[in-house]
C-alpha cells in the first residue's frame, strides 16, 4: 500500500520532510512514527497505519510534498510484499507475464524516480504533457512537486528553471526562490533565460539593472559581527508575514479601555478560583470572552477573503498568538470560543499555552482560526500594529495594563481618579473591512471589557 501525506488542517497544502524515523526494510508497529514533517504552523509525525514493513521511501529529507502525495510504500504484517498492486494507473502496472518472466534485477531506482514514474500517467490523464512540465531531476538538481507546479503554471521553461539559484538544501529551488524570481521575471530581458547556464550562477554574476534595484541591499559584515542562519520555523514565519503585508492593505484603529473592574475582580478572586478549579486565572480569558461577543455582533470581521468573494465564518474560532521557548511564534486556536464561560476559557487557554511552549500541539489545534488575538502587553508594550494572519481579515493586539489618571463620570460630576487602562489595537484588511466596521468592532470589545459584571461568582 502507499502511504499518503495526510491533511494537516485547513489551508495547509504542503509540508517539508524533516527526517525519516525508520529505514527501508525495517519492521514497525502500528502508530509508530515513520517520518517527521513540518508545515508553516507546526511539526508533526506520520505514523504507521498497521504493523508492517517500510518497503520504499518515495520522498527525501528536505523535499516539499503536497497533501495527498505518496510518501512511502508500506507492506502490512502478514501480507507478502508486492502481493497487491499499488493504486497506480493500469498502464503502469506490470502484467502477469512480466512478473513471471525471469529478468536481471536492476539496481534500485531513487525515490524521486519512482514518484516521477507515477506522476507521468497522472499528468497525462489531466491533459498535461510531460514536455510542458519541468522534469523532477535536471542537471543533478531535484525539483519538488510544488516548484514544478509553479513553474508549469507560470510557463517557466526547464532551462529557465535550471538557471534559478536555489537557497534550499544542496542548492534546491524553494517556493520562496520561485516567488522571488517570478516577481522580477518580467523586468529581465527576454533573452536572459536562454543566455544563462543551467548551472546556478555564482553570487558575483552581474544582473540586469532593473533586477538589482528590486533586490535587497547586501548587508555589510565585519569581523566583529555574528552571522546566524534562520531556522526553518523563522523562514516560514518570515515568508508568511511578507505575504500577508503584500496581500492585505493594513489599517489599524486604536481604543483605550478602562479595565479597572476586571483587574479588581481578578485580584480579589484569583486565589479562590485556582483553589476550586485548579486553573490559574490570567487576564487572557477576559479578553477572549469580550472578543468572541464582539465577533458575534460584527460578523464581517469574522471572515476571510477568497479572490473577489468574502466568506463569513459561522464558527468563532479565535487564534491566540504565543511565543515558543525558541523565540518563534505559534497560534493555537480556541474553537467555538463564544460557547465557553469564563471558567471554560481559563481551562482551554492554559492548556493551549502550556502545550504551545512544549511543542505538544496537534496540527488541527493550530488551524482553522477565524480571528487572532496577540497580547503584546506581556512584553510591557503599550500597543502594537499587528500583521494579519492570512486568510483572516483582522487581528487584535492587547497592550499592557497600566495605572493612569483618568476622568470618571459620577452622579456628583466628573472626577479624576487612578484607573487601570489599556490600549487595544485592531489591524484589519481594508479590502473588505472599512474604517466604520473595523473601528466599531474594537470599540465594542472595549465596551464589553468596561462593562464586566463584577458581581458574578468566581466559579
Amino acid at each position: 500500500m502507499e502511504i499518503l501525506l495526510p491533511k494537516m488542517g485547513e489551508s495547509v497544502a504542503e509540508a517539508t520532510i524533516i527526517r525519516w524515523s525508520v529505514e527501508e526494510g525495517q519492521r514497525v508497529s502500528a502508530d509508530e512514527p515513520l517520518i517527521e514533517i513540518a508545515t508553516d504552523k507546526v511539526d508533526s509525525e506520520v505514523p504507521a497505519p498497521e504493523d508492517g514493513v517500510l518497503v520504499k521511501k518515495l520522498v527525501s529529507e528536505g523535499d516539499v510534498v503536497l497533501v495527498g502525495q505518496p510518501i512511502a510504500e508500506f507492506a502490512i504484517e502478514g501480507e507478502p510484499v508486492g502481493a497487491s498492486p499499488a493504486p497506480a494507473p493500469a498502464a503502469a502496472a506490470p502484467t502477469v507475464s512480466e512478473v513471471a518472466t525471469p529478468a536481471p534485477t536492476p539496481a534500485a531506482a531513487p525515490a524521486h524516480d519512482v514518484v516521477a514514474s507515477l506522476e507521468a500517467p497522472l499528468a497525462a490523464s489531466n491533459g498535461t504533457s510531460s514536455e510542458s512540465r519541468p522534469a523532477r531531476m535536471s542537471g543533478g538538481r531535484f525539483y519538488s512537486p510544488l516548484v514544478r507546479s509553479m513553474a508549469e503554471k507560470e510557463g517557466v521553461s526547464q532551462s529557465e528553471l535550471d538557471a534559478i539559484a536555489g537557497s534550499g538544501k544542496d542548492g534546491r529551488v524553494t517556493k520562496s526562490d520561485m516567488r522571488a524570481y517570478l516577481e522580477t521575471r518580467g523586468q529581465q530581458p527576454l533573452h536572459a533565460a536562454s543566455a544563462r547556464s543551467p548551472v546556478p550562477a555564482p553570487a558575483h554574476t552581474a544582473k540586469p539593472a532593473s533586477a538589482s534595484k528590486s533586490a535587497a541591499p547586501a548587508a555589510s559584515v565585519s569581523g566583529e559581527d555574528e552571522i546566524v542562519e534562520m531556522d526553518r520555523m523563522r523562514k516560514l514565519i518570515a515568508d508568511h508575514m511578507v505575504r500577508s503585508v503584500q496581500t492585505s492593505p493594513h489599517v489599524t484603529s486604536f481604543v483605550e479601555a478602562d479595565v479597572t473592574r476586571i483587574v479588581d475582580w481578578r485580584n480579589k478572586n484569583k486565589n479562590e478560583f485556582q483553589k476550586k478549579t485548579g486553573q490559574k486565572l490570567t487576564f487572557t480569558p477576559f479578553f477572549i470572552e469580550a472578543v468572541a461577543k464582539a465577533l458575534r455582533d460584527f460578523p464581517g470581521v469574522n471572515a476571510s477573503v477568497d479572490g473577489d468573494r468574502i466568506i463569513l465564518k459561522k464558527g468563532i474560532h479565535i487564534g491566540l498568538a504565543a511565543a515558543t521557548p525558541e523565540g518563534n511564534l505559534i497560534v493555537p486556536v480556541i474553537r467555538n470560543a463564544d460557547r465557553y464561560n469564563l471558567n471554560g476559557l481559563a481551562t482551554v487557554v492554559n492548556d493551549l499555552a502550556n502545550r504551545a511552549r512544549t511543542g505538544a500541539l496537534k496540527p488541527d489545534e493550530i488551524s482553522g482560526g477565524t480571528y487572532t488575538v496577540s497580547n503584546v502587553g506581556t512584553f510591557g508594550n503599550v500597543f502594537g500594529t499587528p500583521i494579519i494572519n492570512q486568510p483572516q481579515v483582522g487581528i487584535l493586539a492587547l497592550g499592557a495594563i497600566r495605572k493612569k489618571p483618568a476622568v470618571v463620570e459620577t452622579e456628583e460630576g466628573d472626577v479624576i481618579a487612578v484607573r487601570q487602562m489599556m490600549f487595544l489595537s485592531h489591524s484589519y484588511d481594508h479590502r473588505v473591512v472599512d474604517g466604520q466596521l473595523g473601528g466599531s468592532f474594537v470599540r465594542r470589545v472595549a465596551d464589553y471589557l468596561e462593562g464586566f459584571d463584577a458581581r458574578q461568582s468566581p466559579v
